[in-house]
């Protein structure tokens, strides 16, 4: 089995059988992210305790690539840090403008499937958009977590 098709098997696999497309329970950080160029419309959802990403799940729909990007990114930062989590946003953006060297990619595990999706403009923010929602809620989060005012920022 060559590369580009295992990676469209990694892909697929997250895409139709996602393990954090669920409802959260508990979760105290909350976004929407939207993609208008196509669609796909995500909500993000984290339990975050003592600073650590104890879970996190999504729900929303959109295309395949958006669906197990988000998928593939939460495989990767339950059990992190939240600096931790930047960390890897910040490789992830990297390998999608071409940037990361491998040793980064690899820390990116099954998420380096997306690595071609820098050759498919149209596809980039899909593939950014569950990662793009972390960065904003985590942006948004440190003074909003706590805030009962739905209409504030959307950050639960």
């Amino acid at each position: 089995m060559d590369t580009k098709e295992l990676y469209r098997e990694i892909l697929n696999e997250h895409n139709l059988n996602p393990s954090h497309k669920k409802e959260l329970p508990g979760a105290n950080f909350t976004m929407n992210g939207i993609n208008p160029s196509c669609g796909d419309n995500i909500t993000l959802n984290l339990k975050v305790e003592d600073g650590i990403i104890v879970d996190g799940s999504f729900t929303g729909s959109g295309c395949a690539v958006s669906q197990a990007s988000c998928d593939m990114m939460l495989d990767l930062v339950i059990g992190k840090t939240k600096e931790e989590a930047e960390r890897l946003d910040g490789i992830f953006m990297g390998m999608i403008k071409g940037e990361a060297d491998e040793n980064q990619i690899e820390e990116l595990d099954e998420a380096a499937a997306l690595q071609d999706i820098a050759h498919m403009p149209a596809r980039v923010k899909c593939a950014v958009l569950g990662w793009r929602t972390m960065k904003e809620l985590f942006a948004k989060g440190e003074d909003c977590a706590m805030c009962s005012n739905p209409n504030c920022c959307g950050v639960k």
